[in-house]
C-alpha cells in the first residue's frame, strides 16, 4: 500500500554532485523514517544515510560523512540525498526505503517499503 518512487542517478564526473529524490505515496499520513541503502555488484546491501520521521536525527556511513546530505519534506512526502564530492568507489545503485516507525534505523531489513533503485556511476 506504499510506494516509493525514486528519480535521479546517473553518470557524473569524479568530484561532481547528484541529487537523488524519493518520494512516497498511499499511507503517507504515518510518520515514516527514511533511509538511502546502496549496492555495488558483488557487495551487500549498505547503510548510506538515514533519517527521522522529524528530520530532526540523521545518520551517515562513515565514507560519506561530509559529502552526503539526506533531507526530508514531510509535506511533500519526499526524501532527498544530495551528493557532493562523488569518488568512484561511489558508484552502485542507490535505493531509497521507508519503514513505519518514526525512528531511524541503519538496518535493511528493518525497512518494509523500497523503491525501484537507482544507477549511479561516477568516472574518475
Amino acid at each position: 500500500q506504499v510506494q516509493l518512487v525514486e528519480s535521479g542517478g546517473g553518470l557524473v564526473q569524479a568530484g561532481g554532485s547528484l541529487r537523488l529524490s524519493c518520494a512516497a505515496s498511499g499511507r503517507t499520513f504515518t510518520m515514516f523514517s527514511m533511509g538511502w541503502f546502496r549496492q555495488a555488484p558483488g557487495k551487500e546491501r549498505e547503510f548510506v544515510a538515514v533519517i527521522s520521521w522529524s528530520g530532526v536525527s540523521t545518520s551517515y556511513a562513515d565514507s560519506v560523512k561530509g559529502r552526503f546530505t539526506i533531507s526530508k519534506d514531510n509535506a511533500q512526502n519526499t526524501v532527498y540525498l544530495q551528493m557532493n564530492s562523488l569518488k568512484p568507489e561511489d558508484t552502485a545503485v542507490y535505493y531509497c526505503a521507508a519503514r513505519t516507525a518514526p525512528a531511524m534505523d541503519i538496518t535493511p531489513s528493518m525497512y518494509a517499503y523500497w523503491g525501484q533503485g537507482t544507477q549511479v556511476t561516477v568516472s574518475s
